[in-house]
């Protein structure tokens, strides 16, 4: 999620490389919502930003405020009617969205908005804004009062003709943060998406924080009752770029820290440390160096290939791990290898991964976890509200160890994983790794959906 207030400038061409800094964090649509003062201009469509985006659409979109989204789909199918920003005419004016989180009270809101029919919970907040708007209220006061209603995870970046509006849900469980571009104005999922623009970092949106853009400057506002702050621990764990700041903290740092944490806890007499690249890297590394084996990079990554986590298919997964990684035989055959990834989620991946390392003539693997096992779905941000494909669920770690054919397996700890971090310990959602909610979840553990017979 993007969102930049930039008088004078090319709003949708500094949108377009923000976006292009946070592709990793989805890959099914791009889109970027622009305003010249009069009329806003919404461009998207299925696949990646460079694929999406060109020199002839980008012409088209002429402006100085503009909201950007790249979709990875939690409530709603990948289709071109569910990509983001999402957009609704509200009389002279309109107002475009774009939401990185998962509401948990959608099918409540729905009936409450009249949207029996609506696919996506980003389409039902642009709705519940909208008839903030048509009773007589500014951007800023229906962001305010519409925000009310939503529960669970939502960081918006909302713009109507003259304003920017960003907003973190009363815990954060997504990251956002505020930067300075000539003059301008930028909000972001990550770091990344600033240091590629040149802006400057000023801080990041408090959890609960609402920020007001427009021609009279910036204002602060805070919607909700206070409330602890709870980012995804997973936003260290895999979905943050290395070079982003969560927490005042480099991910890559942090990462490095869990592998040296997890060769303190698990040792491995073996010949060489392996990481699943790109995420597992720095925890081999990290690895590495605390236990004294040698790292190598024995797995190639075909950079041209996406996240295979967050692609909505099973059967791309699968198929992705070979298009993705690719074995070098040389650094593996006859060696007592440690295989380092970040997390396992559903297994399909790593079971693949360690019989591709057996192939290639290792002697032994041994899988070594720098998170915790995966046990709870998840209802605020990622595709995981089905526990029943989650590979640890009512597994025990022998179990897995087994389906996933490795000689040695062993998973950090969650107290070490956060230690890590070197954030408040207190200032984390870690309820995919611990089964603690910080709120109300369906007691089914079924993943929310709002299509409707």
């Amino acid at each position: 999620m993007f969102g930049i207030f930039a008088p004078g400038l090319d709003a949708a061409r500094l949108a377009y490389f923000g976006l292009f800094a946070l592709q990793h964090r989805g890959q099914e649509s791009a889109g970027i919502a622009v305003s010249d003062g009069e009329t806003i201009t919404v461009y998207k469509d299925l696949g990646l930003v460079d694929h999406v985006f060109d020199e002839r659409t980008l012409a088209g979109l002429a402006g100085d405020i503009a909201v950007g989204h790249t979709r990875y789909s939690t409530t709603g199918s990948p289709v071109w009617e569910n990509s983001q920003p999402v957009y609704r005419a509200v009389g002279s004016n309109g107002i475009a969205l774009s939401h990185n989180g998962n509401l948990t009270n959608t099918p409540v809101l729905a009936d409450e908005l009249g949207k029996l029919f609506a696919t996506t919970d980003s389409e039902l907040m642009t709705e519940a804004i909208a008839q903030s708007m048509e009773e007589g209220s500014g951007l800023a006061d229906a962001v305010e009062t519409a925000a009310r209603r939503f529960e669970g995870a939502f960081t918006l970046a909302v713009m109507d003709r003259d304003h920017l509006v960003a907003i973190r849900d009363r815990h954060g469980f997504r990251p956002l943060c505020l930067g300075r571009h000539d003059g301008g104005w930028v909000v972001a999922s990550e770091t990344a998406a600033l240091d590629l623009l040149g802006a400057v970092y000023v801080r990041d949106v408090a959890a609960g924080e609402m920020v007001v853009i427009g021609p009279g400057g910036i204002e602060s506002r805070h919607p909700f009752e206070e409330s602890a702050a709870r980012l995804c621990l997973f936003e260290f764990v895999y979905f943050a770029r290395p070079d982003s700041m969560l927490y005042g903290t480099n991910v890559h740092a942090a990462r490095r820290r869990m592998g040296e944490r997890l060769a303190a806890q698990a040792p491995a007499a073996a010949d060489v440390v392996v990481p699943v690249p790109e995420s597992g890297i720095p925890a081999a590394q990290g690895y590495a160096a605390h236990s004294g084996i040698p790292y190598s990079d024995g797995l190639v990554k075909n950079r041209y290939v996406g996240r295979t986590f967050i692609n909505p298919a099973q059967s791309m997964r699968d198929r992705g791990v070979r298009l993705k990684l690719n074995p070098m035989p040389g650094e593996l055959a006859g060696r007592r290898v440690v295989l380092i990834d970040d997390s396992i989620v559903r297994g399909s991946t790593t079971r693949q991964l360690v019989a591709m390392v057996r192939d290639a003539g290792a002697v032994e693997v041994h899988l070594r976890i720098s998170s915790p096992p995966y046990r709870w779905p998840c209802f605020y941000g990622m595709d995981t509200g089905d526990r029943s494909t989650l590979l640890a669920a009512e597994r025990s770690e022998d179990e897995i160890r087994d389906f996933l054919g490795a000689d040695t397996l062993a998973f950090l700890e969650l107290g070490s994983l956060i230690e890590a971090t070197e954030a408040p310990a207190d200032g984390f959602c870690s309820a995919c790794l611990s089964g603690d909610y910080p709120t109300e979840v369906p007691a089914t553990g079924d993943k929310f959906l709002l299509e409707r017979s």
